[in-house]
């Protein structure tokens, strides 16, 4: 599990459609857009990249995605799982305490939270496919900011992760 119960969701979204089984925590990236609204339209597509260069993150995931044979079994609501292929939950602005931290990182409370590979959190911006996009966000070096870490990682591997999305750049975190 990568998310503990402890957090505060300030604003979310459900625009969006995922198309593989994925682990809640982390942060899904835009893979093809929908026109207009596209509040139905599957082609408004995010996923867990495989490497970040020069993706736009889109939220934090907050449901589990499954692939159920719901011929034999139905999706557990009350596990916060949805069937792989539907919308999902994505946190835009507010807090959590996810374990979906790089592994290779150290992070220390108040280093500013990047996307990393696989919908990975990271303290570092190893970005470096920097396009128009991520240098109009300040982002220095190309990295897409998504919020900050608020603590340290605990003995089992969770932290406390501010994330403030679509802006996320520099003068929000005056600090840094």
């Amino acid at each position: 599990m990568a998310l503990k119960g402890d957090r505060h969701e300030f604003e979310t979204t459900t625009d969006f459609f995922l198309n593989e089984v994925a682990e809640r925590g982390g942060i899904v990236t835009l893979s093809t857009a929908g026109s207009g609204a596209a509040l139905d339209q599957s082609a408004a597509l995010v996923t867990y990249a495989a490497a970040e260069s020069g993706l736009i993150p889109v939220g934090l995931l907050l449901n589990d995605m499954v692939n159920n044979d719901q011929t034999r079994t139905h999706i557990n609501f009350h596990k916060n799982e949805m069937q792989k292929g539907g919308k999902v939950t994505l946190l835009k602005k507010g807090w959590v305490v996810t374990n979906f931290i790089d592994p290779g990182v150290t992070i220390v409370g108040g280093d500013r939270a990047f996307v990393g590979p696989s919908g990975y959190i990271s303290n570092s911006n190893n970005n470096s496919g920097a396009t128009a996009t991520s240098l109009n966000r300040k982002n220095r070096g190309g990295g897409m900011i998504v919020g900050q870490f608020d603590s340290l990682k605990d003995e089992d591997g969770y932290a406390k992760v501010s994330i403030n999305l679509p802006q996320g750049d520099a003068n929000y975190y005056p600090n840094r």
